[in-house]
């Protein structure tokens, strides 16, 4: 039996972009360990992930600094339930110019395949990634961090996992 894909989210740049690009973000605080964060964020978004995890048979699963923050202040505002999360706190110190939580992503996947949604990776992640053994099939979608997640990316995760699910 083949596992299930992951589909990876981020907080910050992806559904907490930096502008509101539309009417439909909302502006939110929330104060977490001590600091006061302010945050945009799109209800529809919730529906939308869980109908495409829907849709391919796939987990979501944070991938953010928010760690487990992100069940309490991000999910129940945007229409999520409480999702697993990646730790990814750590050692900021790259090996090869990875980002940081790219190597929690690579130790946590166990060789299922994934999306991940995030604004801050580049072709070091991606060399990263396949280097790395236990990293199957992925895909890394960037996302502008001034406009957030957005109907496009959606589509290209569907096509990519419907694809990826096909040819196995």
């Amino acid at each position: 039996m083949r596992s299930k894909p992951l589909l990876l989210l981020d907080v910050d740049g992806v559904l907490n972009p930096s502008r509101r690009s539309s009417l439909r973000y909302r502006r939110h605080t929330c104060v977490v360990d001590g600091g006061l964060y302010k945050l945009l964020l799109d209800k529809r978004h919730g529906p939308l992930l869980l109908s495409l995890a829907r849709e391919t048979d796939a987990e979501l699963v944070w991938a953010t600094t928010w760690e487990e923050h992100a069940n309490v202040e991000i999910a129940p505002r945007v229409g999520l339930p409480r999702l697993p999360v990646i730790q990814v706190t750590g050692d900021p110190v790259s090996s090869a110019g990875e980002h940081f939580k790219t190597r929690a992503v690579a130790d946590y996947v166990n060789g299922r395949p994934f999306a991940w949604f995030d604004d801050g990776l580049g072709a070091a992640d991606h060399d990263y990634l396949r280097a790395h053994e236990g990293v199957g099939d992925f895909l890394l979608v960037d996302v502008d961090a001034r406009h957030g997640l957005d109907a496009g990316h959606l589509a290209q995760v569907r096509e990519w996992l419907t694809r990826t699910a096909g040819a196995s």
